[in-house]
């Protein structure tokens, strides 16, 4: 069963771009699927903090579909590529903000909510 995933990526910020769409390339081979991922490329900016000497990184943003199994092996090969200072992966089932209610959810929250103000009368 597949599921829908989003990773975060910050490469060194001294590769060249055919390096980092290259690494790019070989990690999405690595989820086995046939779709291409969706990424944006946010480009060379200066970290929060410094990780070790380097001060600045490129981001890349990747939405993608993957076996849940695949995810292990895929991590292996981030942590072990020494281009990428960090990464995150998170499972990204919603857009920002919370899930969608159902009709019987938000006709509970209007009754809670009408209870709420006959009790302030």
């Amino acid at each position: 069963m597949s599921r829908n995933y989003e990773a975060v990526y910050i490469f060194d910020s001294t590769l060249e771009d055919a390096a980092i769409n290259e690494k790019l390339a070989r990690f999405h081979g690595l989820l086995g699927t046939t779709d291409q991922p969706e990424t944006n490329h946010w480009g060379r900016r200066q970290l929060a903090y410094s990780i070790g000497p380097r001060e600045n990184g490129y981001y890349v943003v990747s939405r993608f579909a993957a076996d849940p199994t695949v995810l292990p092996e895929y991590e292996r090969a981030l942590k072990l590529d020494d281009g990428i200072i960090r990464y995150l992966i998170t499972l990204h089932e919603h857009e920002v903000g919370a899930p969608e209610m159902s009709e019987e959810e938000l006709a509970a929250q209007a009754a809670r909510r009408d209870d709420d103000d006959d009790d302030e009368d």
